[in-house]
């Protein structure tokens, strides 16, 4: 699919045919949503949760932004998208599980570990470079590791997912769920090149799952 017009003959296809068959369980979604995991993922075009993980509509709550990043707790006002969504996810929907999902040959990773974006005007990198301003404690630490070679982006891919899921438990809401057993948060990064999902275990390394 390249254009709209693909999109709206693929949505026909849709209508003639999954959602025939699975009237019911439209119309119990029309009814509301009670979804158990919150998915963080990146907007990567290749990366596509329900594709991944076989999921079907109305079991995963997604929010997709560049390089899959949680910003840290802020109530000092602003736009803050995936606070909002994190808030209403936890504190509405009683999600029970929270996974930031990662992934290989990721651009916004590609662009914090190179740096080249640092003085970018809006419109020309700016606002990316603003955003994966997150990650420039985590890449510090990589770059003096690793380099900006390939093992620097699976470094930094893997660092993103630890920033993210540190800066969750900087949410009130989060943390006292997390500590009373309410709520689950996990790590994972999914691999292009083959397909394969590396998940983050409690010794703190990423294993093929």
């Amino acid at each position: 699919m390249s254009k709209f017009s693909d999109l709206i003959d693929g949505y026909h296809r849709f209508r003639d045919t999954e959602w025939q068959e699975e009237r019911e369980r439209w119309a119990e979604l029309a009814a509301g949503q009670s979804p158990k995991v919150m998915l963080i993922a990146c907007s990567d075009s290749r990366v596509e949760p329900a594709t991944i993980f076989g999921s079907r509509p109305g079991e995963v709550f997604v929010v997709r932004n560049v390089a899959n990043l949680v910003p840290p707790f802020d109530s000092s006002g602003g736009l803050h998208g995936v606070s909002a969504a994190l808030e209403f996810a936890v504190t509405v929907l009683g999600v029970e599980e929270i996974v930031v999902l990662g992934h290989g040959a990721c651009g916004g990773v590609k662009a914090a570990l190179s740096g080249d974006l640092k003085d970018a005007a809006p419109g020309e990198g700016g606002f990316v470079a603003s955003w994966i301003h997150l990650l420039d404690d985590a890449r510090d630490r990589v770059v003096a590791r690793h380099g900006k070679g390939p093992d620097g982006q699976t470094a930094l891919e893997q660092e993103g997912v630890r920033t993210s899921l540190a800066n969750l438990m900087t949410f009130p809401f989060v943390k006292e769920r997390v500590e009373a057993g309410k709520l689950e948060l996990r790590g994972a990064i999914f691999a292009i090149a083959d397909g394969k999902l590396h998940v983050l275990g409690e010794d703190d390394r990423f294993e093929v799952a």
